[in-house]
């Protein structure tokens, strides 16, 4: 009998995952990671909380399958939370379930499989993992595509994922939605079908960044200035209070509504101007992390040179291609070309202008419901 470790939260999503697992005839074994532990016990629900785990211990007892909990607060603190606050404090805006994913949540799941002897790690993420024989895609034997749920897909926050890791990723909720979940949740019984849905981020306890950031970082006033005119408008808090895109807590009466268009961390500046200002077409995206290469279709193909090509290291990569792009886990991923600068660096080139990219952000392609790759906007 294979094995698998599946990373239980206490929520419906991990627990239906483990729950089908076992169906499908896997030995299962649920490990959580004691992530954060909430200052506002009671309203907090948090996915990595000490009360979350309990409730993972609860669920798994109730399947019968072994359970047991890893405390990871300081690699997270480390890995995730500081580089979260630092990000900020340089007017950058990043995802910290990305971080998670990338240097918390898989690894150590790995890392736990290797140690516990078993085959498979699973999550309850509403993506698929498929292999090369599946979709014709040649160099690599696996890849990930989005969720059949449109309204849970999470394939965007899974695209650091590596090859060694998502050859032995199950995740078998990619082919059902949110509410067939749910469903086979209250049909078990299980204790984590009426739990409500985990909050954003999981250790901004009450979904308040400006309230987080603020407790935790010294602000440092300066200008708000209209990016049309060059008019200073009044002051910021900090700029680490800020983002690309934002409306509330400006501080500035003008009588129509203006937005975070820019950020000047060097000078302590911060440009607002209307909704168009916060629209962006084209960016740079780094620290890129290919997926799904396919030839002619992005830059880690084995192709021939061409006098389009650019070298990059000893590969060669074809100049640009197109894919669908997203820059945010809930919005559409929208036409665009990318333009390859070399294997860790492109420019994407929307075919329409966006709403408010902000360097942090992570924007991933698309090649229809397969994940080419993504990076960070810098």
């Amino acid at each position: 009998m294979k094995k698998v470790i599946v990373g239980m939260s206490g929520g419906v999503d991990s627990s239906v995952t483990a729950h089908l697992l076992k169906e499908q005839g896997y030995e299962v074994e649920g490990v959580s990671f004691i992530l954060y532990e909430a200052r506002l016990k009671n309203t907090f629900t948090g996915c990595c909380s000490i009360e979350a785990i309990n409730d993972a211990r609860r669920t798994a007892e109730h399947m019968g399958v072994r359970h047991t909990a890893v405390d990871l607060r300081d690699e997270f603190m480390e890995r995730v939370i500081e580089p979260f606050i630092e990000a900020y404090s340089r007017g950058i805006t990043p995802n910290p379930c990305i971080l998670c994913n990338k240097y918390i949540k898989f690894p150590y799941l790995l890392k736990i499989a290797d140690e516990k002897g078993a085959d498979f790690i699973a999550t309850g993420h509403y993506a698929r993992v498929e292999t090369s024989q599946e979709s014709e895609v040649r160099s690599q034997k696996f890849f990930l595509k989005k969720g059949i749920d449109p309204k849970k897909d999470q394939s965007y926050v899974l695209y650091v994922l590596r090859q060694e890791e998502l050859n032995r990723l199950k995740l078998p909720l990619g082919d059902k939605t949110k509410d067939e979940v749910r469903e086979i949740a209250r049909g078990l019984n299980l204790p984590a079908a009426k739990r409500p849905e985990s909050q954003e981020i999981c250790f901004i306890e009450d979904r308040n960044y400006f309230k987080f950031l603020e407790n935790i970082t010294e602000s440092k006033e300066g200008p708000i200035i209209d990016i049309e005119t060059g008019k200073v408008l009044g002051s910021h808090k900090g700029i680490h209070l800020y983002t690309i895109g934002q409306r509330k807590r400006l501080g500035i009466a003008t009588g129509r509504p203006l937005f975070v268009a820019k950020m000047d961390p060097a000078k302590n500046v911060i440009y607002v101007g209307p909704r168009e200002a916060a629209m962006m077409r084209e960016f740079e995206v780094e620290d890129i992390n290919w997926l799904s290469p396919q030839e002619g279709l992005c830059p880690p193909c084995e192709i021939s040179l061409t006098e389009k090509g650019a070298r990059g290291g000893n590969k060669v990569f074809p100049t640009h291609f197109r894919a669908t792009v997203k820059v945010r886990s809930i919005m559409k991923d929208e036409p665009a070309t990318i333009i390859v600068h070399s294997g860790n660096k492109v420019r994407v080139v929307y075919d329409e202008s966006q709403w408010a990219p902000a360097p942090g952000q992570s924007a991933v392609f698309y090649d229809g419901e397969m994940v080419v790759g993504g990076g960070v906007i810098c």
